[in-house]
């Protein structure tokens, strides 16, 4: 290995970092009041077009110095975040074949969505607001490539689940767009509990989170293996909407075309098959999940194909045809083609960029209408009407869990607003606490609390010192005046002194 190589490599946390970086930067612009007006623009998408065309670069560097010197850098340990004796939680980079390709193509991707939307968002409300997420995105997916552990693999998962959900809610005035946000996300919380699942268990059993530790240098215990592999397949099929988790992606369409390119029909949907190829050797340890990775994936591609003869709109149509292919790949890592899926995320990846991006102009190229649904899926009715209704998936889904959810936040709310807000008190709702005191406001358990005590202070004040001449204050201080006076007189007298200097002897003595 070159020197160049391994420098360069100690160098990857860049390629997340760069994006996060011009995000901030756009951030604290649009916090200085730097961004008003059409001229604004261009500087925040050149810094976001910069810092992605900079992480390409320097990935494009490795890849080209890992061919010349026929290996690659491997496993890279930067720095510890936190641990105990018994396991660590890493800064660590793994750069071998399966990431460096992915993370490649997602770093060009990534520049080219970039591009395209400076000029498709010019003089869009949330330009900038758009540019500061899709950086937030860029560095997220970038460590779920290229992380060395699951632990900081979930970080960057997190932050593109984020991502996602402002993306989706781009429109937020809109109900119908932060409905849909509201549902992928809620969703998606499926697949980070069984993502967190696994991570608790990895600690537990592997002591660690680092990535070889899953591919074979522990062997687990078949049952062991089954249920550690279970909170990780979990998270995939949500994150890549195989069944039953499928009804979200068509929501997710709500937010632009550039987010829906990138997100949906890109690199997002495949963070799922990523993670089932990284995951491939401890799947190996479990047939029957393998099997169940065959069926999930068999299953979903029949639904999206049938769904997707009946769309009329051409993302509702592509997001369907991302859909059957993303099974396809679940398929392949089923039956153990880990080089062919990978083969398959990458071109697919390719492919369904060139098509979101395009979805705008498909009315100029094609004067054609969508064809009819064809004669066998008509003539069955009952077959026809599931494919118009997604088979009632979203319905399900709506009841199952996006309703609960609802509820419990109008529960949640309607307990703040009767008993914690009024417990608590409410900033500028405050009443008066005496009608003869208007000005004295105070609210909740606290503030009227202390506005008692207050009121009960100053009246001990008024009574004892502020009631002027004859007040209850002054009759005590003269009385107790006069008392020190007697004393001072009895002392004066030369008998009571020679007393007080006999008893102070006596003390001595």
């Amino acid at each position: 290995m070159s020197g160049l190589l391994p420098r360069l490599a100690e160098a990857v946390w860049l390629v997340p970092a760069l994006p996060l970086l011009a995000g901030l930067c756009n951030g604290a612009r649009v916090l200085l009041g730097r961004t008003g007006g059409d001229a604004s623009e261009p500087l925040t998408a050149r810094l976001t077009v910069l810092a992605a065309l900079s992480s390409m670069l320097l990935l494009l560097a490795i890849d080209l110095l890992s061919l010349r010197d026929g290996i690659v850098p491997g496993h890279r340990v930067l720095a510890v975040w936190f641990g105990t004796p018994e396991w660590q939680g890493t800064f660590s980079f793994l750069l071998d074949g399966l990431s460096l390709s992915v993370a490649t193509e997602t770093a060009l991707i990534g520049w080219l969505v970039a591009r395209f939307s400076a000029n498709y968002l010019h003089r869009e409300a949330g330009f900038h607001r758009f540019f500061i997420v899709l950086s937030l995105f860029l560095g997220g997916i970038q460590l779920v490539l290229l992380a060395g552990n699951a632990l900081l693999a979930f970080v960057g998962w997190e932050m593109c689940g984020v991502a996602s959900f402002l993306l989706i809610a781009y429109a937020w005035q809109r109900p119908l767009a932060t409905g849909n946000a509201l549902f992928a996300f809620v969703t998606n919380r499926a697949g980070d509990a069984g993502f967190l699942f696994g991570l608790g268990l990895a600690a537990f059993w592997l002591g660690g989170f680092e990535w070889p530790l899953f591919t074979g240098e522990i062997r687990l215990p078949m049952v062991d293996a089954r249920i550690l592999a279970i909170g990780f397949v979990i998270a995939a099929l949500v994150k890549s909407a195989q069944l039953p988790f499928t009804p979200w992606i068509a929501r997710a369409l709500e937010g632009p075309t550039p987010s829906s390119a990138i997100f949906y029909g890109a690199v997002l949907v495949h963070a799922g098959v990523y993670l089932m190829l990284r995951l491939s050797p401890l799947l190996a340890q479990v047939p029957d999940l393998m099997i169940g990775l065959v069926v999930a994936g068999v299953l979903t591609a029949a639904y999206a194909w049938l769904v997707g003869l009946v769309q009329t709109d051409v993302k509702s149509a592509l997001i369907h045809a991302t859909v059957f292919q993303i099974g396809l790949m679940f398929v392949a890592i089923g039956l153990g083609w880990t080089t062919l899926a990978t083969v398959h995320l990458c071109l697919h990846a390719a492919w369904r960029t060139w098509h979101f991006l395009l979805a705008p102009s498909w009315l100029q190229i094609t004067r054609d209408r969508p064809p009819p649904p064809p004669y066998w899926l008509a003539r069955s009715r009952l077959l026809y009407i599931a494919a118009v209704q997604r088979f009632w998936l979203d319905r399900l889904a709506m009841i199952l869990v996006v309703s609960p959810t609802e509820s419990f936040a109008r529960d949640s709310r309607r307990l703040e607003a009767n008993f914690i807000d009024r417990a608590i008190g409410e900033i500028g709702k405050g009443k008066a606490v005496d009608e003869t005191r208007p000005l004295v406001r105070a609210d909740g358990l606290p503030g009227r609390a202390l506005a008692t005590l207050a009121g009960h202070l100053q009246r001990i004040e008024n009574r004892l010192l502020l009631q002027g001449r004859g007040g209850v204050g002054e009759r005590l201080l003269q009385r107790l005046g006069a008392y020190l006076q007697t004393l001072e007189h009895l002392l004066e007298q030369p008998r009571y002194l020679m007393m007080a200097v006999m008893a102070t002897f006596v003390v001595i003595l």
